[in-house]
């Protein structure tokens, strides 16, 4: 009788954790795990061998990495468009997306020089501006009022697991055959893989029925989310824009940690010597992260979701600024580094499984249902913005003299009390 009481005990703690996901996510997650596992190889390697393999500066390959940025806005643009069309939709967009995206990693592979590294780039970030809206829409789509932190968390979990692992196995390739450039061939097989899954697995999304004076054209919809008319703006739009404001600060956040971050690990954070962490450990030290991310994913939404998207974004800000100071702290301390950038990367994990899953949430609330693609598209471009500004800027502050290369983490913090600020106003806007 005791065992069969544990066991219901057990089996109700675990619903839970996981409420009644829709199998349409579940499908697309495992799709977001293999792709994520290809880019896993590349996320955090791709500064380094840019830099120290293929010779390039820090500085020319933040701004190819930035230029990501211009072709992705042109993506994000488009592509929440046609994730709303009802001739084209979600399905069809990230087919398109995964097909370019596969082509990106080909031509990263066969880098040699700055002008193909900007191709690649250009073409990387189309792939990825197509992607985003549509890949949102399909989560925003199949989640309920009640389980939609939950289900974002669970698309989220897939990427974070797929990158952890492609991480490890890119650690292992390049202490085996020393090639940066087969990751890029893996990443684009990773690419292949999802289109598969998304062909055989993701079905046409039902576009809400809309009557004749609902329907809005697309350019239409872009003017309406983005007016800055007074007598135009409607709240929902307004409370839309405020919080644009303060994601494109969280973007480049994220920005320093997967191009700025692997290579100040590498060749500055010193030890007992000049030199930055061996690759390996910085395999290690990312997949720390990444184990943190997933370990605390669905606990923290869980815990967070008592609280309201303006207070769980307020508590990511913080933990990005500690984050952030610590990481200036292992740059500057005479020992103990490693501890102190694993301690970083580990805050880091918790500021992100905090950010991700409330600002997708939020966006699904404040977006009529047949506006989703051009909110998500919009809420994506924050990412290109964040790119465009974050690449180019880490990779001018790695070209400096140590002193301002170390200080450079400085500024995060203190850009934190502007977050803090902005989240206040959008709190205060938000309805209950």
């Amino acid at each position: 009788m005791t065992s069969k009481l544990m066991k219901l005990a057990s089996q109700s703690q675990l619903s839970s954790w996981l409420p009644s996901i829709h199998p349409q996510v579940w499908i697309f997650a495992i799709g977001r795990f293999l792709s994520e596992v290809g880019t896993g190889c590349t996320l955090f390697y791709a500064p380094i061998f840019f830099v120290n393999e293929v010779g390039l500066s820090a500085t020319s390959v933040g701004v190819a990495l930035g230029s990501a940025s211009i072709s992705g806005i042109v993506g994000r643009i488009v592509g929440g468009s046609l994730a709303d069309s009802e001739h084209w939709g979600r399905r069809r967009t990230l087919l398109l997306a995964t097909a370019i995206s596969a082509i990106a990693s080909l031509v990263l592979a066969a880098t040699n020089d700055f002008t193909i590294l900007v191709i690649g780039s250009l073409i990387s970030g189309l792939g990825i501006g197509f992607y985003w809206p549509a890949a949102e829409a399909v989560v925003a789509d199949a989640s309920q009022i009640d389980n939609r932190r939950e289900t974002f968390a669970i698309a989220r979990l897939a990427d974070n697991l797929g990158l952890a692992i492609g991480i490890a196995l890119a650690g292992f390739l390049i202490a085996v055959i020393g090639s940066y450039r087969w990751l890029f061939v893996i990443d684009a097989i990773s690419f292949l893989m999802f289109f598969g899954v998304v062909y055989v697995g993701i079905s046409k999304t039902e576009q809400q029925q809309m009557g004749e004076s609902e329907k809005t054209a697309h350019f239409a919809s872009w003017m309406a989310v983005l007016s800055v008319d007074a007598k135009q703006l409607v709240a929902r739009h307004r409370r839309f824009l405020v919080y644009i404001a303060v994601n494109i600060f969280f973007t480049i956040y994220i920005s320093q940690i997967h191009s700025t971050l692997p290579l100040y690990l590498k060749n500055f954070v010193v030890k007992s010597t000049t030199e930055g962490f061996a690759q390996t450990t910085i395999s290690v030290l990312f997949a720390w992260h990444l184990v943190l991310a997933i370990i605390f994913q669905l606990p923290v939404t869980s815990f967070l979701k008592r609280c309201s998207h303006t207070l769980a974004l307020t508590v990511s800000a913080i933990l990005w600024g500690v984050g952030f100071g610590l990481i200036w702290v292992s740059g500057t301390a005479p020992s103990y580094n490693l501890a102190w950038v694993a301690l970083a990367l580990g805050v880091f994990a918790v500021a992100i499984v905090s950010y991700t899953p409330s600002a997708a949430s939020l966006v699904t609330e404040l977006a009529p249902e047949n506006q989703r693609g051009v909110y998500f598209s919009v809420n994506a471009v924050c990412w290109a913005i964040g790119s465009f500004i974050g690449h180019p800027l880490g990779g001018w502050a790695l070209d400096q003299p140590p002193i301002i290369t170390n200080t450079f983490w400085l500024g995060f913090p203190l850009s934190v009390l502007i977050v803090v600020v902005i989240l206040q106003y959008l709190n205060r806007i938000l309805p209950e």
